[in-house]
Parts: C-alpha cells; sequence; structure tokens
C-alpha cells in the first residue's frame, strides 16, 4: 500500500554525501579512540601477567561491547539514509546532535571499564545510549513525516517499521537505567540482549531490501 500523502513539490536538496562522509568519519574516529583507551602498562602489578588481565578484563568487555553498539547505529545510520534521498538545515543539524552522541560514547565506555561494579557508571552509559537511539530516530521521523525528505513511494509499513525497530533499544536503555541501581548484573544481560536483538537478522531487512529494489526498478 502506497502513501497518498505525497508532498506537492520535494522539500530539502539532493546529494547527501557530505553527510555521508562526515558521519563515516566520526563513526571511525570514535571507533578508534575506544581501542586506544586499551593501554599497555609500563609495568606488571604484582600478580604479574595474569593480574594484569584480570585486571584489563572489564575494560576489555566494555570495549568491544561499544565496539559493537556503534555497529549497531553505523549500520542503521546508513540503511535510514539509503531512503532519505534530500537533506536541508534542519536535518543537517539534528545528524550533527547524534554524531555528537557517537563522538562521546568512548568516554562513557571508558567510564564504565574502569567501574564496571559502579551503578551510576552503568546507569550513564544506559542513558547515553538511550539519548543517541532517541535521537536516530528524530532523524527518521522528521526525513520521513509526510515523506518530507525521503522517497515519495516508501512503503508506509516502512516508515512505522524502522521507528518500532530503532525505539526498541532506548526503552531497554531505558529499563536498564532502573535496573543498575537494584542488579548491575542484569543490566549487562540487558546490554547484551540489545545487541543480539540488532545484529541478528530480522523481517526489517526484508522490508528494507524489498523497497531498495522497488526504488532501483522505478530508477
Amino acid at each position: 500500500m502506497k502513501s497518498n500523502n505525497k508532498p506537492a513539490f520535494p522539500s530539502g536538496a539532493s546529494g547527501n554525501e557530505r553527510i555521508f562522509g562526515l558521519s563515516d568519519g566520526v563513526f571511525a574516529i570514535a571507533i578508534t579512540l575506544l581501542v586506544l583507551e586499551l593501554k599497555i602498562p609500563e609495568h606488571l602489578p604484582d600478580g604479574g601477567m595474569w593480574d594484569y588481565f584480570s585486571q584489563l578484563l572489564p575494560g576489555f568487555a566494555s570495549t568491544i561491547l561499544a565496539f559493537i553498539v556503534l555497529g549497531v547505529y553505523w549500520v542503521g545510520h546508513h540503511n535510514m539514509f539509503k531512503h532519505i534521498k534530500r537533506h536541508d538545515r534542519v536535518l543537517m543539524w539534528l545528524n550533527i546532535l547524534f554524531l555528537m552522541f557517537v563522538a562521546m560514547m568512548p568516554f562513557f565506555a571508558g567510564l564504565v571499564g574502569n567501574y564496571w561494579e559502579n551503578s551510576l557508571a552503568l546507569a550513564a552509559y544506559a542513558f547515553w545510549l538511550m539519548l543517541t537511539g532517541l535521537e536516530l530516530d528524530l532523524i527518521w521521523w522528521y526525513a520521513s513525516n509526510n515523506l518530507r525528505l525521503t522517497d515519495p513511494d516508501i512503503d508506509p509499513d516502512l516508515v512505522k517499521f524502522i521507528h518500532r525497530r530503532v525505539l526498541i533499544a532506548p526503552v531497554l536503555y531505558l529499563l536498564s537505567i532502573g535496573v543498575a541501581f537494584i542488579n548491575p548484573t542484569i543490566t549487562k544481560l540487558i546490554f547484551l540482549a540489545i545487541i543480539i536483538i540488532y545484529v541478528v537478522p530480522s523481517p526489517l531487512d526484508y522490508f528494507h531490501h524489498k523497497q531498495l529494489s522497488i526504488q532501483e526498478n522505478v530508477e
């Protein structure tokens, strides 16, 4: 079923290449900064290498977790902009705000790595990821509302499905904030569950690829 609420004429400007370039650059730098947080000590602790590895484990785990989370957001952003065909000033600033959340993620990942059992550190990390997810959905809402900047023939079911899919993470991160002060271990399991939800293929992949195929045939 196609939407009957098409704009009279396309709004915004075509050509999102610079948005892609800036976004990919920020993601690349953020991922690199995550790895740079892992430092080799000049002197081993009294227990030797085994003690060092045990001390490194929380930071290593949080780095891997944040690396995959950034990957999830990059994939979501990438796929979203397959359907966002144009841009305007508001969209550009919404995207810059999203990139600010992405760029700050190494700090919060490092916070969790250094204070793995601290409830406030876990809650702060979850809060930041929740804001990141909400901002990503705001980009999609703005671009797809009344087909403002998307393909005019986009399936309305796909528009709704992307909204629901993106909002799963913020809802679960909000839940994990409260849980962090009750049971930090469950909060970590929620973090892991969110990753699994987004990494495992879902019906969104079918909708996404079907829509892209339709667009290619039209073009």
